[in-house]
């Protein structure tokens, strides 16, 4: 019998005490950069803020749960054919798709609006 994964503990974020916002500034980061990766969230959810009016952690929050998927689909092998079944998805594997898919996509936008 296989021993269970360990589970990482994130430490939450300096500024706003959020480890959510830990782990998408640990996806946003490039080449260990993470001290900018941190500059470029706290401007972009300060940009958000000043432009929006609301609270920029909130619309980030909003953000993320917009994109969550809550279902995706498995290839399964059943009598010689390959078939897409839907499966609900895992609460941590929704979370890093969302942020993946949201830096993702941000990145595809503008790669100069980021720096």
């Amino acid at each position: 019998m296989r021993k269970k994964a360990v589970k990482h503990t994130t430490l939450p974020d300096p500024k706003f005490g959020d480890e959510q916002v830990t782990k998408f500034v640990n996806n946003l980061m490039y080449d260990g950069k993470k001290s900018k990766s941190f500059d470029i969230f706290y401007g972009a959810i300060d940009i958000v803020a000043e432009k929006s009016g609301e609270d920029g952690l909130e619309v980030f929050r909003k953000a993320l749960t917009n994109v969550t998927p809550q279902v995706e689909v498995r290839s399964r092998r059943v009598g010689g054919a390959n078939f897409q079944i839907p499966q609900q998805v895992r609460e941590e594997r929704k979370k890093s798709l969302a942020m993946k898919w949201l830096i993702g996509y941000s990145r595809g936008r503008n790669e100069r609006s980021m720096a």
